[in-house]
């Protein structure tokens, strides 16, 4: 990894934010807080009660903006968006925390989750377990850990500590290294990002190269890079019932019937 790509800056400002927040709110304080957070509502088995029935499991994601696109939605309603991708068939929600790449809040999370019954996944760059608290602390249901962010040490310690407060944690993968890193594992929830977090373009094949090496049982989740029915349905055509769509919903003038009309229609 060069110095110069988009992730390497992301993590070196999320080690600066961890460290200020964590000045403003102790591993203690998080957990008081975790003391009377609702019960997590069950990403993992929510997606997996679609794939085992062969029915398209969505990841509908809510995000403002993007390191590459800049801003992608200016009318930003997350409680109104989660509504609505809740009514139009989406099995799980993904909101973005990450203030200063994505202008996300974690007021959007709570905002959204409160809205709908959908669980949720924290969509923010994990690097230190006091972040995983922090996560159950805001109710999400769910954790990201992103296998080209972390060292295998790291991964390891992140996942211990998502099961330790009872999260779900759906472990990225762009590559076979990092395919190999996260089965190490043992994880329900495989995530194949098209998109590649150096450069970030995008292409499908990465979904479709990495598929024969996950083993069955595995919940395989695609994202990024779904736009038309047709990519939906080439996908469906090679066993992927996984899906985490947020662009292409967030552009639309209504997220949730573009997401009825991706998925759902035809």
């Amino acid at each position: 990894m060069t110095q110069s790509t988009i992730l390497k800056k992301i993590l070196d400002r999320k080690a600066e934010e961890i460290a200020e927040r964590q000045a403003r709110q102790s591993l203690a304080d998080l957990e008081k807080a975790i003391v009377s957070a609702d019960p997590c509502r069950g990403f993992t088995r929510a997606l997996m009660d679609r794939i085992d029935h062969k029915r398209p499991a969505v990841i509908a994601e809510i995000k403002k903006a993007s390191p590459s696109k800049g801003l992608i939605r200016e009318d930003f309603e997350p409680a109104a968006i989660a509504e609505s991708y809740a009514d139009n068939g989406a099995a799980c929600l993904s909101v973005l925390t990450d203030k200063d790449f994505f202008q996300g809040d974690e007021a959007y999370l709570e905002a959204a989750r409160a809205a709908c019954k959908l669980p949720v996944i924290r969509k923010d760059f994990m690097v230190d377990p006091w972040q995983i608290a922090e996560s159950r602390a805001m109710q999400a249901d769910c954790i990201l850990l992103i296998v080209a962010a972390l060292s295998p040490e790291q991964l390891k310690e992140l996942a211990d500590s998502a099961r330790h407060y009872g999260l779900d944690f759906l472990v990225e993968v762009h590559n076979r290294d990092e395919l190999e890193l996260a089965l190490s594992l043992d994880a329900e929830l495989i995530g194949i990002n098209n998109r590649d977090l150096h450069t970030f373009n995008t292409s499908l094949s990465t979904t479709y190269d990495l598929l024969p090496l996950i083993p069955e049982g595995t919940a395989v989740v695609t994202e990024s890079g779904i736009h038309i029915r047709e990519d939906v349905e080439e996908m469906i055509s090679h066993g992927v019932y996984g899906f985490l769509v947020g662009e292409s919903f967030m552009r639309a003038p209504e997220p949730g019937e573009k997401l009825r009309e991706l998925f759902f229609h035809g």
